[in-house]
């Protein structure tokens, strides 16, 4: 999710300055998405160049606010029918920091899973513990939020068991040794691959 949509549809419940969105987008997100209030402007002064969002004159107390325009409208209906790609998706930086820890000398690999599995524990124990501290039918939009990362963590956990026996099966080959980057086949041969040498 970008700012720009969560601020297009905080707007569209009515106008607001941009400490009422900040505090609104933490409210609406469980405080699990924090804003520092420079993002926000930045984000609505974007808005206003493209288009999407016009400031009106500053109030009394001298806060400006924002309203959203119909082609905010436009393109906040555009991003909720338009499905998330995962090619949308940050790059999993865990998944990479496992892959180079395999292939950097003198690196731990098992260390490094067990201290993200234990960091990754406490992380689930905690969403837990906020997912059930309210039941009230306003919370259920933060409620959805803590159950997606919930699953996440859970799933992150599995994939670190899985990471871990994974490690256990890992015979690394010798450099030099048949199979290894560094040893190249006979021309005109087929490299053997390990269904192949159980045949």
């Amino acid at each position: 999710m970008s700012i720009r949509h969560g601020l297009l549809a905080l707007l569209e419940r009515g106008q607001m300055y941009g400490y009422q969105l900040r505090a609104s987008f933490e409210e609406s997100t469980g405080s699990t998405w924090p804003l520092n209030i420079g993002q926000v402007y930045t984000t609505l002064a974007r808005l206003e160049r493209d288009g999407l969002v016009r400031s009106l004159p500053e109030s009394e107390a001298g806060q400006r606010p924002y309203e959203i325009t119909d082609a905010g409208r436009a393109d906040l209906t555009l991003w909720f029918a338009t499905p998330v790609s995962r090619t949308d998706r940050p790059r999993d930086e865990l998944a990479i920091k496992l892959a180079l820890a395999l292939t950097t000398p003198g690196v731990d690999v098992r260390s490094v899973v067990q201290t993200q599995r234990a960091a990754t524990i406490r992380t689930l124990q905690e969403l837990t513990r906020l997912k059930y501290a309210s039941d009230r039918p306003e919370d259920l939009p933060w409620r959805l939020v803590l159950d997606a990362m919930v699953f996440q963590a859970e799933a992150e956990v599995r994939w670190l068991d899985h990471c871990e026996s994974s490690l256990v099966r890992h015979r690394p080959t010798p450099p030099g040794a048949p199979g290894s980057a560094g040893s190249a086949a006979p021309e005109g041969t087929v490299p053997r691959t390990d269904e192949g040498a159980r045949r």
